[in-house]
């Protein structure tokens, strides 16, 4: 569990169902108050009342006004220096709803990115008046023609800002969820002489929910009002790199440089654990599933678990996620090489029993995989998928423990996915080689825990992508290519991905990192030769964990 541990001990005192609890974030304990060690899980009420007194007695004569002692229901008792919540979201004023300065946010994100592409990339696209937005009005949605990442990354990603632009003012999930739409919508309608794109319309929204929500909450991890100096400007700056809009916002309200002594923490490990682990390496990259014929380049791999599954305590949108982001150092292939993001929106226990627990909830996901040709290889590209917009079921089971293997988990996921892209051998259109369309998946993972030995997941996803719509009969040499308004070519693309990872310690947080995946692609095409495609990468690095 990534914790932080700037704490000698914590003094925390119950005068009714007391319990001494170590926790994080204490900012002051006498030397002489000593934490007794416990052997057990069982405590004695007798002697924890007894202990509680104890130590009220040895703080009140350290100088601790008694005030001072916070007293928390539970089993989770605090020190705060005032006497108040250490956390921010129990900050009155943080917890005001501010929507008119969400949408301006939104507006200015717009016209922010609307002012660049004019004024520095001095783009067609952006010298737009008002005919050309009667025109978009007028003319409707199209399928457009812009590369892989940015229809289904980048867009994603931009509806992300929206959406932040309504959580960092106080908005909760449901409520930042119009912010996506509506400011794609008038990007798509008021801020391009190209025809709006449905394509884009529904993975701004959809997908920048998801990237919103966890680069969000990923923030939160990062902050803590109470550092000064080069450690505040370091945790401002990772702040501003995972969520910009929420970095913009604490700059204009002061919130940046403010030193809080409450109000401080913006996570609560103790509701919400989170695991982090990075990786960096060599990845090798085979060309058309040949073993002595690839590429190698250094990876880095950076993975967040969020919250419990099993947690029926926490069950709002996205209290628990996983997150896994893969990037490529290569010059040859994509920076990002992979993205793979699952958020709980909902679920609820079905199971339990001993150390057996079953948890069935609905997930929604974005998943990302991107690559280019190998480097003085064949000119086949490896794989080219992604589901920018996907809904669904999912089963999360959890064996007890057996002998060495300390923990074992099961997951099994179907999703709809509404909006998805996949490779194309054919279709070549502007910037496009690629074919979108909606369809289905499934995913089964199984994860596998071995005490201080090290851990073995096995990963197996299906993704089925259908494009109804083509561009046969019609006469592409008379047809501008921005009205031309294809999927791609009509068919249906498959992907079969097998991943197995296995990690093992070297230390505490040090892990060596093995894994490799196969991938199996079958596009059928209604008006061309169908395509099977096989290749495979291996990484080998180093792995932190927190």
């Amino acid at each position: 569990m990534m914790r932080y541990k700037y704490f000698s001990l914590l003094l925390s005192v119950f005068l009714s169902n007391a319990a001494i609890h170590a926790a994080d974030d204490v900012t002051f304990v006498p030397e002489s108050a000593q934490m007794p060690a416990c052997g057990s899980d069982t405590v004695n009420i007798e002697d924890v009342d007894s202990m509680a007194s104890h130590y009220l007695r040895q703080a009140v004569e350290a100088g601790i006004p008694e005030s001072e002692l916070r007293l928390s229901s539970g089993l989770r008792p605090e020190l705060a220096p005032t006497g108040k919540s250490i956390y921010a979201f129990d900050n009155p004023e943080n917890q005001k709803k501010h929507p008119w300065n969400a949408a301006l946010k939104a507006l200015a994100i717009n016209t922010g990115v609307w002012a660049f592409d004019l004024i520095v990339l001095d783009a067609d696209f952006a010298k737009i008046n008002f005919s050309t937005i009667r025109h978009n009005i007028k003319n409707g949605f199209v399928w457009d023609n812009d590369q892989f990442s940015t229809n289904l990354f980048a867009h994603p990603y931009h509806g992300g800002l929206y959406f932040n632009s309504a959580r960092s003012n106080g908005m909760n999930f449901w409520e930042s969820v119009p912010y996506s739409f509506l400011g794609s919508l008038m990007w798509e309608t008021m801020l391009e002489t190209e025809p709006p794109a449905i394509n884009d319309l529904i993975a701004t929204t959809v997908g920048g929910v998801c990237i919103g929500e966890i680069t969000h909450r990923i923030s939160d991890l990062v902050y803590d009002d109470r550092r000064r100096g080069l450690p505040r400007f370091i945790t401002e700056f990772v702040g501003a790199v995972v969520c910009p809009v929420r970095a913009i916002n604490r700059i204009i309200s002061g919130d940046a440089w403010k030193v809080r002594r409450d109000y401080y923490k913006y996570h609560d490990y103790n509701r919400l654990p989170v695991k982090f682990s990075a990786a960096a390496g060599y990845r090798y990259i085979a060309d058309n599933n040949s073993l002595f014929r690839g590429e190698g380049n250094p990876y880095l791999n950076i993975n967040v678990a969020y919250g419990d599954p099993f947690s029926d305590e926490e069950n709002s949108p996205y209290d628990y996620f996983t997150a896994d982001f893969n990037f490529g150092m290569g010059s040859n292939q994509p920076l990002i090489s992979g993205m793979h993001l699952l958020g709980r929106l909902w679920s609820a226990p079905i199971y339990i029993n001993n150390d057996m627990k079953a948890q069935f909830g609905f997930y929604q996901h974005f998943n990302y995989y991107d690559s280019q040709p190998v480097k003085d290889g064949s000119s086949q590209v490896p794989f080219r998928i992604s589901e920018a917009a996907a809904v669904g079921p999912g089963l999360i089971y959890k064996f007890p423990k057996i002998g060495s293997l300390t923990s074992l988990e099961q997951r099994i996921f179907v999703d709809a996915i509404l909006l998805g892209g996949s490779l194309s051998d054919y279709y070549n259109v502007i910037d496009r080689d690629y074919n979108m369309g909606s369809g289905f998946s499934f995913k089964v993972n199984t994860f596998m825990e071995f005490g201080k030995t090290g851990s073995l997941s096995l990963n197996a996803d299906f993704y089925r992508i259908y494009t109804w719509k083509g561009y046969e009969g019609k006469n592409l040499k008379d047809t501008d290519p921005l009205y031309l308004n294809s999927q791609g070519d009509k068919g249906n693309a498959s992907l079969l991905v097998f991943n197995s990872a296995f990690r093992f310690s070297l230390s505490t947080h040090v892990s060596l990192d093995f894994s490799a995946a196969y991938y199996l692609r079958r596009t059928v095409y209604s008006y061309h030769e169908n395509v099977n495609a096989n290749t495979f990468d291996a990484r080998i690095g180093l792995m932190y964990s927190l």
